[in-house]
């Protein structure tokens, strides 16, 4: 085995090389910069840098004959630079003319319908639904493909090669699955980027039991659309939203519920890869959700299963990685063949390879068709050829483990990717990848060796300073991305580090078990369920904590000063080291801040203030409010546009039981986040109005009552409920029975809004109006019914419809409320709250307040001594 081996005992430790070899970093990052800034330049630009950098590379050739050998060496490098900028500004000019030749982009400036054969280039995936004022708008397929073939008006045929994203209606009940979340497909050129390390694609490859079960029956035929497929759209063409996107036009395709006209089949590559991945997915059908949705995107990127709630939990925890295909697949199924990175240049070394006797030479050339199996199955797209590379990088890690000559091979890889498709100059994703494996490369192996000299055990060591040393450099980049920054990043990632490793190689095992044995293919599929659960579990559980991340400026000033904090904090904490006991001083005080026990934080923060009654949360432009009902418990009415944002408020006040959910009506900005209310929470039964429109949204709250086996039932005037110390009467909308005898709108005619089920509360001597979103005719009618008596001068009123003009003088003057509040979104396009209705409020001597303005509204206090504090 030793002689096999190649490796001879006693062979150079890593740290005793020379120093690391940076003549391949400015070129690569010369070539960065140029094919970022010249794919959208005009054409003067790229000829005169490509002029100009091959001349003056020839100059520098020419002045380097004859000089010694040291400046003449510095001269190469210069010229180096210059031949990969002029390639580079060519190369970005190239790709970036197939946005603006051809007549696509004609068409598209014109809003034109077009008949064209379009060749699917990527996975087709499925938008998440997401709410637009009050209706919730339906997934759309969202399919990149090349423009073949254009039939122009008079009939003839264009054959050109213009990339678009074709966005294709297939229609279906918005929120079916899962209700639905504030993000939709993001930007024109749909690539939603990830964090550090990983793909730029987040595709579900093929449809399968969530998209289908959100979407119109037409969406099976245009998921399942393999890349290479060739397609004939009618379509109305649109231009790309920005200049920077590298798509030439949007193609709309209308009809989205046929079966799309395919004209050529995709190639035997693609077909080869559909089958792999879709055995994956047959194998992991049995599986619980959680492992069902993440082997899949553990293996070979596909994230389609990946329920909204679990895909924010990874991006809370900076987790994100693991979902997506990445170098990190690769190298795992390497250090399979080849062994540990630590033993890999060592006769001792583990591995199948050198267990079966196998050269190095030879192990080379299996790494190398692994490479060419990753490619095939997971996509031979440019995202995935950097997965590849980035894995390249890492089989020369295992296969000589010398570090330090990895940075010229990294440098390498962005060079010839870049070159390739100068579009990743401009990815995010691939920007944080290259920070990744810069970071691994060469900050880790230092601090990896700092710890060990303090006694911290080596693998510890090493797998703290990986963790440590991507987030460093990864954070403030994924803080222009979200806007916020992760503080239980290491830590998720340390926990999960271990069980990633599993759960991909049987992942793997069952990729390649499925087609031959589909029961071997599902055991390893189970087996490969209990890491990858364990890594859900890591992710739900580091996102439910209170401090799990803060607000950061999502800009690139706001990269700044994160970058410059965490130099500040690496410094202290390099000082810290030799300090024991302030070093567990610091990491009990940081276990707080994320804990945030809720008497500490109360104390820090203020929120929530004791002895709440009623907070009106702040969730944008939508509403949703909690009413204290004891210790831990709350009754919610309504519950806003987004899971998250009430999912967070109930958190930041404790509650973990509901006994009731109130849902005044059924418009998306006041139901779509009734999923964040059920997470991780004991509800007792759900109340709605009896007026069940839009009809997709009554839908969406049937299904997932039913799946939790919540009670549903309607709501009427004249019902009483009592929880804890808390009561409250229906007083709208009147029963069917009193509509049809005019005391009350036709429930045939009526609108959505002006059945919103309406409550008197009474609280701790307090009394509160909430009147959902009511319409001038329904509050005339409410202030003319028998429970009108019961409204005067009420402590707190929550205006009805967002603060609109549309309100009621006469019932505004009946209630006369002392505290009125309007949830309302920043900003918005509505113009709520409208000034109008704030002044006549005011001019009745009520205090107005706002959650635009003044964020989260807690009532507080008693019938004589009311208050009112905001978050």
């Amino acid at each position: 085995m030793h002689a096999a081996s190649g490796h001879r005992l006693g062979a150079a430790h890593p740290r005793q090389e020379g120093p690391t070899d940076l003549r391949l970093v400015p070129p690569a990052l010369g070539t960065w910069a140029t094919a970022a800034v010249m794919l959208d330049a005009p054409p003067g630009w790229t000829v005169g840098v490509v002029t100009g950098g091959l001349l003056l590379a020839g100059v520098l050739l020419l002045r380097a004959r004859g000089r010694r050998p040291a400046r003449g060496r510095r001269h190469v490098s210069f010229v180096a630079l210059l031949l990969c900028v002029a390639a580079a500004a060519a190369s970005a000019a190239l790709h970036g003319a197939d946005l603006r030749r051809g007549p696509v982009p004609a068409l598209a400036r014109q809003y034109a319908t077009v008949t064209a054969e379009v060749e699917v280039t990527a996975d087709p995936r499925l938008t998440r639904p997401r709410v637009r004022g009050n209706r919730a708008v339906p997934p759309t397929v969202l399919i990149e493909g090349d423009v073949r073939r254009l039939t122009e008006a008079g009939g003839a045929e264009v054959v050109t090669r213009t990339p678009v994203l074709m966005l294709v209606d297939v229609g279906g009940a918005p929120g079916a699955s899962e209700a639905p979340g504030t993000s939709g497909a993001s930007g024109a050129s749909g690539r939603p980027e990830t964090s550090g390390g990983t793909s730029s694609r987040l595709s579900p490859g093929a449809p399968n039991d969530r998209p289908l079960s959100r979407a119109g029956p037409g969406a099976a035929h245009w998921l399942g659309l393999l890349p290479t497929t060739r397609l004939r759209v009618t379509a109305r063409s649109a231009p790309p939203r920005s200049a920077g996107d590298r798509i030439a036009a949007v193609l709309r395709v209308r009809g989205g519920r046929e079966a799309p006209e395919v004209v050529a089949r995709p190639s035997g590559a693609q077909r080869l890869a559909g089958r792999l991945r879709a055995g994956l997915r047959e194998a992991t059908d049995g599986l619980p959700e959680d492992a069902r949705a993440l082997l899949p995107g553990l293996v070979v990127g596909d994230t389609s299963r990946i329920t909204p709630e679990l895909e924010e939990a990874f991006k809370e925890t900076d987790l994100a990685h693991t979902l997506a295909v990445s170098g990190a697949n690769f190298t795992i199924v390497l250090a399979l063949l080849l062994g540990p990175p630590g033993l890999a240049q060592r006769s001792e070394r583990r591995g199948l390879a050198p267990r079966l006797g196998i050269s190095l030479r030879t192990t080379a050339l299996l790494g190398g068709v692994l490479a060419l199996g990753f490619v095939v199955v997971c996509r031979p797209d440019p995202s995935v050829l950097r997965a590849a590379a980035c894995g390249a990088v890492a089989l020369l890690a295992l296969a000589t483990g010398r570090r330090r000559s990895l940075l010229p091979a990294l440098a390498t890889a962005v060079l010839l990717l870049v070159l390739y498709d100068p579009w990743l100059a401009r990815s995010y994703g691939f920007l944080l990848s290259v920070l990744a494996t810069g970071a691994l490369l060469t900050l880790a192996p230092r601090w990896s060796a700092a710890l060990c000299r303090r006694r911290v055990p080596p693998r510890l060591a090493e797998a703290l300073a990986a963790a440590g040393a991507a987030q460093a450099l990864c954070a403030p980049v994924v803080a222009v991305l979200s806007a916020r920054v992760s503080l239980v990043a290491v830590p998720c990632n340390l926990l999960v580090e271990f069980a990633v490793a599993p759960a991909t190689v049987l992942g793997f095992a069952a990729l390649a078990a499925a087609p031959v044995a589909m029961p071997v293919a599902e055991g390893l599929a189970w087996c490969g369920s209990w890491p990858a659960e364990w890594i859900a579990g890591i992710a739900r559980t580091g996102a439910a904590l209170p401090g799990a991340g803060v607000d950061w400026p999502g800009s690139w000033t706001g990269a700044a000063l994160l970058a410059l904090a965490t130099v500040g904090v690496l410094l202290a904490g390099r000082r810290l080291l030799g300090h024991p006991w302030w070093c567990g001083l610091c990491a009990a005080l940081l276990v707080l801040v994320v804990v945030r026990p809720p008497p500490l934080a109360r104390v820090i923060t203020g929120w929530p203030p004791p002895n709440w009654r009623m907070v009106m949360c702040d969730v944008g432009q939508g509403d949703a409010m909690v009413l204290a009902a004891g210790e831990g418990t709350g009754v919610v009415v309504d519950t806003g546009p987004d899971p998250a944002l009430v999912d967070h408020c109930l958190r930041s006040l404790g509650v973990t039981r509901v006994p009731l959910v109130v849902l005044t009506h059924f418009h998306a900005d006041h139901v779509a986040g009734l999923a964040g209310v059920l997470r991780g929470r004991a509800v007792g039964a759900i109340e709605t109005t009896a007026l069940e429109e839009p009809a997709d949204q009554a839908e969406s709250v049937r299904r997932q009552a039913a799946a939790r086996r919540i009670p549903l039932r309607h709501a009427a005037a004249g019902q009483q409920r009592r929880a804890g110390p808390l009561s409250w009467q229906v007083v709208w909308p009147p029963p069917p029975s009193a509509a049809s005898t005019g005391a009350g709108p036709a429930t045939s005619t009526v609108e959505p809004n002006d059945a919103s089920v309406t409550l008197l509360v009474r609280t701790a001597g307090l009394r509160l109006l909430l009147l959902g979103d009511l319409e001038p005719p329904a509050q005339q009618e409410l202030a003319k019914s028998p429970a009108a008596a019961g409204l005067e001068g009420v402590d707190v009123l929550k205006v009805a419809h967002h603060g609109s003009a549309h309100q009621d003088p006469g019932l505004l003057g009946k209630v006369a409320p002392r505290l009125a509040l309007i949830s309302c979104g920043a900003d918005n396009t509505y113009g709520h709250p409208a000034p109008a209705t704030v002044a006549a409020l005011r001019a009745r001597g009520t205090m107005v307040l706002r959650t635009d303005r003044d964020g989260a509204l807690a009532v507080t206090g008693t019938g004589e001594a009311l208050r009112v504090a905001g978050d």
